[in-house]
């Protein structure tokens, strides 16, 4: 089952995914979607590296791994000048970044549409990968989160997942070819997403 208050630990791998409270959407409008890309990466980008990710309406889910140690500790003394990094707090300096993003999406939308109050469900739920099949269930589980809601019948058609971008040749943070590497080459990364996927843990997903 997805957790609520696992810490995040450098060079670990998450699945970390949130929604939004009750009937609300996080996304109304395709700008929307943009400004939600460039704030993780303005917030999270300094401390985590990014697989996959998929942006519905209503929720987000992003495959991650944490930076090592040396690159968080480079990231605290540039946000906490004058602090001194303690490796026991390595873990809640990360989990800041993440409230500090979402807090930052919440109230630009707030803002746009005159709206009160909290977006988001839960601020972060995670589950650690741990095995190298959860991996590989997991990056399909999130590219094909759209057609799991009913939002599109392939993957490849929703705009708004990394599926494309890592095929692409144009720039990104995703690490790109870590993930075609891992599948053999962009073929068996395609066949891959063609072919049915069993979920056995279906929970640790949602």
């Amino acid at each position: 089952m997805p957790q609520y208050h696992i810490p995040l630990f450098p060079d670990r791998y998450y699945h970390v995914l949130s929604r939004a409270v009750g009937n609300e959407l996080l996304f109304r409008e395709e700008e929307n979607f943009r400004f939600f890309l460039e704030r993780f990466q303005k917030h999270i980008g300094p401390v985590a590296n990014v697989f996959a990710y998929c942006l519905i309406p209503n929720h987000f889910h992003f495959l991650i791994r944490i930076k090592p140690e040396e690159k968080i500790i480079e990231h605290f003394q540039e946000a906490k000048r004058g602090k001194t990094y303690q490796a026991d707090g390595c873990s809640d300096f990360i989990m800041e970044r993440f409230s500090n993003f979402l807090n930052s999406y919440t109230k630009a939308v707030n803002k746009r549409f005159s709206r009160k109050g909290a977006l988001f469900v839960d601020y972060l739920r995670r589950v650690e990968i741990e095995k190298e099949s959860q991996f590989s269930a997991t990056l399909f589980y999130v590219h094909n989160n759209p057609v799991h809601h009913g939002l599109t019948t392939k993957i490849e058609d929703w705009p708004w997942s990394s599926y494309q971008s890592l095929l692409s040749e144009r720039p990104t943070h995703l690490l790109r070819d870590e993930v075609l590497a891992w599948f053999g080459d962009r073929d068996a990364y395609i066949r891959f997403h063609q072919q049915p996927i069993d979920l056995k843990n279906k929970d640790d997903f949602e």
